[in-house]
């Protein structure tokens, strides 16, 4: 399958645009006490088809249908000048990627309360807040005058030596991970959605893994340098397999994540990673067992770790995933973004 790899080139352009844009940041008129929200939607999202009218229908909220990430950035400009209390993501994991990396150089150490409405083929974020999946807008604009929230921090993604802003986004994977996104496209194809995608997806990868020969690409695994920041110490790697590869890595900050698995150990706390080196099939035979929170100490000799940081350094040559779609290899550094309060249910 052809993957796209998305780019988020010349952000530092955009954000010096949108600063020196004609506008004020600061909090608007209010009318009333009724809320002020701005919603942006994205109108190509899987659910998203009556929503739109749902917005519209309320005086209070003003709803923008973007068609580039820099059609993001302007609209997130005029909601700030409106000075909204709680924006509004319609649309799945990729939107809310999109929407936070371009709302940075709009709204700077000031975001107001954010709600996602869970629209898209992917809603991880979603699950990890609590929130219904079939949540609606009433439900959000409820839920923040109730006072329910909940605060994350996303994962900050910048390239070394460039001068764009960082990506914001909640699962960064490399290696078999990227192949696991690419067979949920398929499944996305066929009609399989959300935690169902995940679980037919991750089961696939599973049987390649283990009965396919060493040629098979999901068993091949990625060159994939890794170290922690700020020391720059290298992450260990086991006796198993090529030293220059790493079969499979996962970092988050999400608590919770789709079907509930319990990918991560008890007791990581900032940026959680997971990463195995190599797919030795007495690993593989206990992926079920792994997964409802069984981590026997023998995992880490073998290969599989799992490990916490606040921030690391990745060098990769194969594209990585955020938040489902990919992105260009190169050297990367992975840092834990602002603390955001969402509107939860």
């Amino acid at each position: 399958m052809e993957r796209t790899i998305y780019q988020f080139d010349h952000l530092s352009r955009i954000a010096e645009g949108i600063r020196s844009a004609p506008i004020s940041l600061q909090p608007g008129h209010r009318v009333g006490n009724a809320v002020r929200v701005g919603v942006i939607l994205n109108r190509r999202s899987h659910q998203n088809t009556a929503e739109r009218r749902e917005c519209e229908d309320r005086s209070n909220v003003s709803v923008a249908c973007p068609e580039t990430r820099l059609d993001i950035a302007h609209e997130l400009a005029r909601f700030a000048e409106n000075g909204i209390d709680l924006l509004v993501i319609s649309g799945g994991d990729g939107t809310v990627r999109d929407v936070l990396t371009m709302g940075q150089p709009v709204f700077g150490s000031r975001w107001p309360k954010i709600a996602v409405l869970p629209k898209g083929k992917t809603n991880a974020l979603n699950v990890d807040l609590g929130s219904p999946s079939d949540w609606t807008l009433a439900q959000a604009i409820d839920a923040y005058n109730g006072g329910r929230t909940v605060r994350r921090r996303p994962l900050a993604i910048r390239k070394i030596g460039s001068d764009d802003p960082a990506m914001l986004g909640f699962i960064f994977g490399a290696g078999a991970f990227s192949l696991g996104v690419e067979a949920g496209q398929d499944a996305h194809r066929i009609g399989f959605f959300n935690s169902l995608a995940v679980g037919m997806t991750s089961a696939w990868g599973v049987l390649q893994a283990l009965f396919g020969s060493d040629a098979n690409r999901w068993r091949r695994g990625t060159q994939m340098e890794l170290a922690y920041l700020p020391s720059g110490e290298a992450m260990s790697h086991s006796r198993h397999g090529d030293p220059r590869r790493r079969h499979l890595m996962l970092a988050s900050t999400l608590e919770t994540m789709p079907l509930h698995i319990k990918l991560f150990g008890k007791g990581q706390a900032g940026i959680r990673m997971v990463v195995l080196d190599c797919p030795l099939r007495r690993i593989l035979f206990s992926v079920p067992a792994i997964l409802a929170g069984w981590h026997p100490r023998w995992l880490s000799d073998a290969g599989l770790h799992h490990l916490s940081a606040t921030g690391f350094a990745i060098e990769l040559d194969a594209p990585f995933i955020l938040d489902g779609e990919h992105f260009a290899p190169g050297s990367y550094t992975i840092e834990q973004g602002p603390e955001l309060t969402f509107v939860a249910g």
